[in-house]
């Protein structure tokens, strides 16, 4: 609706003469004249039943526009004379085409998220890749950008800006929250890696729609078929830093590091191997003044110093917290196994946490679905 009335707002400026859409029921969707828009036109019958090229009916003439398998438009000119004939030709022609273009565009998504999601048979992926005009040997490089809900459509405008070549580079919506990129890798002194590209599509998200986003960047694809590993590549590189590194707004799946062991884990082997580093309620027992200061000493590398100096706190203050927590857990800090250990332990727990909240997010939505769910029998 709003792409047809874009196209007759554009014939205004040419034309000389009031033109306009109709639907096989007669309203009239978008005109040169906005105030017809809503309006009925009785012809639209007669058009649609006559073999005609072009219908004359009290002053219009009228085209039918083909829309292939889709319910027909109607296309009209005021006038019978032989201006308003080229008048409709030239509108018929400029609307198919671009409805042509845009289904052709809407296959070609449709494709590839079917790549995405391993829909398609491996063999077929070449053949229709052909068939589609996509370029199957060429490497690419996938990203997924994960934004709020409420922001994507905005964000989708942009990134489409961004990355106007349809032909070669992809960019279409999996969910509400999620958009994938798609983009052919070139050679060459101007080209950007993997995380530059993902750095400029963040800065562009911040500055041209005003919202947040994270990137999950995946490992390049040598061929179209390769692209769905490289899209559970980026979804895993997507969970497993909002899991372990919340700070970080673009994950690599090359950079994951022990996330990615840790995430790839059964839950029964992460609770045995907790319950061996900590005894029940040790770690909980630790309070918030003591976790910031375990965080800042991993941060700087167990160095006391620099540690004590970025807490604004004496030495000796930051020797008795590390002192507490080796009461508490029996782990000293200040020894590397011990540290590595805890710090294992310390992500193994966020993984437990994000696994029990993953839970109960899936049976809650289950729940607020059972009532229309439930068959009447």
């Amino acid at each position: 609706m709003e792409e047809l009335k874009k196209y007759m707002q554009e014939a205004a400026s040419f034309m000389d003469r009031t033109a306009g859409v109709l639907n096989e029921e007669g309203l009239v969707l978008a005109s040169t004249d906005s105030q017809l828009e809503n309006t009925e036109d009785s012809a639209a019958q007669a058009v649609l039943a006559s073999d005609e090229h072009i219908v004359f009916s009290g002053d219009r003439a009228y085209i039918k526009i083909d829309r292939a398998a889709r319910k027909s438009y109607i296309c009209f000119v005021d006038g019978t004379d032989e201006q308003s004939q080229v008048y409709l030709e030239l509108l018929k022609r400029w609307i198919e085409s671009s409805y042509v273009e845009k289904d052709n565009a809407e296959e070609r998504e449709t494709f590839i998220k079917n790549v995405l999601l391993e829909n398609e048979l491996p063999g077929d992926v070449p053949l229709k890749a052909r068939d589609l005009k996509i370029a199957y040997p060429v490497p690419r490089q996938l990203y997924i950008v994960r934004v709020n809900a409420g922001k994507s459509a905005d964000v989708l405008t942009v990134l489409e800006h961004l990355f106007p070549d349809w032909e070669r580079n992809f960019v279409f919506p999996m969910d509400e929250e999620n958009i994938v990129i798609m983009l052919e890798i070139h050679s060459g002194d101007k080209a950007l890696s993997a995380s530059e590209e993902a750095s400029l599509i963040l800065d562009t998200i911040n500055t041209e729609a005003k919202t947040h986003a994270y990137i999950g960047v995946s490992m390049p694809a040598e061929t179209l078929k390769d692209t769905a590993k490289s899209y559970r590549e980026a979804s895993m590189a997507l969970i497993v830093g909002q899991i372990f590194d919340e700070e970080s707004s673009i994950m690599r799946y090359d950079k994951l590091g022990l996330g990615r062991l840790i995430y790839q884990l059964p839950k029964t082997l992460c609770e045995l191997f907790l319950s061996e580093v900590f005894e029940e309620g040790a770690y909980e027992a630790l309070d918030e003044e003591t976790l910031l200061t375990i965080q800042k000493f991993f941060e700087n590398n167990l160095n006391g110093s620099e540690t004590s100096r970025q807490l604004f706190v004496h030495r000796n203050t930051l020797v008795y917290r590390l002192d507490k927590v080796e009461k508490i857990t029996g782990l000293d800090l200040r020894n590397f196994d011990d540290a590595v250990l805890f710090k294992l332990a310390q992500m193994v727990r966020k993984y437990l946490e994000y696994q029990d909240t993953d839970k109960k997010t899936a049976v809650s939505v289950r729940s607020d679905k059972s009532d229309d769910s439930i068959p009447v029998i």
